[in-house]
């Protein structure tokens, strides 16, 4: 067993599970992300990563939701309670002030469910409008008098199997150094890190977790097909909500007049807004005038409606290039959507990756040995977004000149926040005025942070001749 197998076994025995290339065939026929296919291969697995894949089959057929199941025929006609992991979304009807829900994996629709009041009262957590896993009972509700049979919630457990501690993890950090560290956040995102050519490619792969760990950062990268940009954002959390391609409304990004009903992004750490390229907009103005007020501040106004939200927002496009794998184009935006060649609007974006830069998926990055339970290492993602002392870290240890930019030093400041928690979480506990770890923010943090931040100026000076391509001299003390 390699090193560093044995220090994540050893330091994270509890949150470790064991993946390997052919592993996943088990779930072949189930629509289920990551973080529910970790949870039940760490349910069936012995110590050592071996797994009783007759046991977990028998789980997955008689538990887990999946298209062509006949659940529905079945409440109807057996007229008993079901209970199955699910993937459920909740939807308020406006017509009836009840709750609906739908179930696609079941082909349940939202005018077949119904989440009586009662249930609603005794889990809030069924309010919120969205996604939601977690265990379900169902029972057939038949027609009487003139109401039309539904299926109902009679019960609900939410998918949270792990009772995550933040500090547990930051206090483990100490038992790696920075490239094992490194290592392990990268098998955390289900690659090898192997694969990767350089130091440098890794982290540029880690830059797609900035958005998962710091509130109102938003990022856009740009990148050929085949490198993982989707897969990264729409199976790595739950706390994260991707849109792909077609119509995107003012309604359903940000608020829904009609319903009275707040956007996805109210609802979720961070919205990537994928195949950006693709995507066409309704009402585009007013999309970009709301946009800009939230990206600004994180707030928008909608009609007479105010909402707020810390939700992170990421686009992620893709790029044409060279034979020597380089933009073909200097103008990265040139095949943006319209409502997002506006300079203005680009200004509040903080940094860009540059994910031509990045492998495609072959076969030397699929992951082979221990690894973080993607559950549980979204879990410990999301709760790095309430923990402010790492930015009042990052104040402490940077000299910002007087005549900085206030756009400018807010991306680098957001920037380097996001990469400490990520790479130095311990660092709440050290010195960090010590030369060693001054060094080590500089090269892993702040360095970064202004070169992400450098190429948003530099494409803003082609697009508006208005911008200047420079960044502050923002420096260690």
């Amino acid at each position: 067993m390699r090193k560093l197998d044995e220090k994540i076994k050893k330091y994270f025995p509890n949150e470790s599970v064991y993946k390997s290339p052919n592993i996943y065939s088990v779930f072949a026929g189930y629509n289920l992300p990551s973080f529910v296919k970790d949870w039940l291969l760490k349910k069936f697995s012995d110590e050592d990563g071996n797994i009783d894949t007759n046991s977990l089959s028998n789980f997955l057929s008689q538990h887990i939701a999946y298209k062509g199941s006949n659940i529905k025929g079945k409440l109807i006609h057996e007229g008993v309670p079901l209970s199955l992991l699910a993937r459920i979304i909740i939807e308020p009807d406006i017509k009836s002030g009840k709750l609906r829900f739908s179930i696609p994996d079941l082909d349940i629709k939202i005018s077949e469910g119904l989440v009586p009041d009662y249930i609603v009262s005794k889990f809030p957590e069924l309010k919120e409008s969205g996604e939601l896993w977690g265990v379900v009972k169902l029972l057939y509700s038949p027609p009487r008098d003139k109401e039309k049979g539904v299926i109902q919630i009679v019960d609900f457990k939410p998918f949270k199997p792990y009772k995550v501690y933040l500090d547990y993890f930051i206090e483990q950090r100490k038992y790696f150094d920075i490239q094992e560290w490194i290592d392990l956040l990268i098998r955390s995102m289900e690659y090898n890190a192997e694969g990767f050519d350089s130091l440098e490619q890794k982290l540029t792969f880690l830059t797609r977790l900035l958005v998962f760990v710091e509130p109102n950062l938003n990022i856009i990268e740009l990148a050929p097909k085949g490198t993982g940009k989707s897969y990264i954002f729409n199976n790595l959390s739950k706390y994260g909500w991707g849109i792909s391609g077609g119509i995107v409304t003012r309604a359903k990004l940000l608020y829904d007049v009609s319903r009275m009903t707040p956007g996805i992004i109210t609802r979720y750490d961070f919205v990537a807004l994928d195949e950006i390229e693709s995507i066409k907009f309704s009402e585009p103005n007013e999309i970009q005038g709301a946009l800009k007020n939230y990206l600004e501040s994180g707030k928008f106004t909608v009609a007479n409606y105010q909402g707020v939200s810390s939700a992170s927002l990421i686009l992620l496009g893709n790029l044409p290039l060279t034979e020597d794998k380089v933009p073909k184009n200097r103008n990265y935006f040139a095949e943006l959507p319209e409502v997002f060649q506006d300079s203005a609007l680009i200004d509040r974006f903080h940094g860009f990756i540059e994910g031509w830069k990045l492998p495609r998926m072959r076969e030397e990055l699929k992951l082979n040995g221990f690894t973080l339970n993607v559950e549980f290492f979204s879990e410990i993602l999301h709760s790095f977004r309430s923990r402010p002392e790492y930015a009042d870290i990052v104040l402490k240890l940077l000299n910002i000149p007087e005549n900085s930019d206030t756009r400018d030093t807010k991306a680098i400041l957001k920037i380097s926040t996001a990469l400490l928690k990520l790479l130095f979480p311990d660092a709440i506990n050290n010195d960090i005025f010590s030369e060693d770890f001054k060094q080590n923010f500089k090269i892993y943090c702040l360095d970064i942070a202004k070169k992400m931040r450098k190429i948003i100026k530099e494409q803003l000076s082609l697009i508006d001749p208005e911008y200047s391509n420079e960044i502050p001299n923002i420096t260690i003390k």
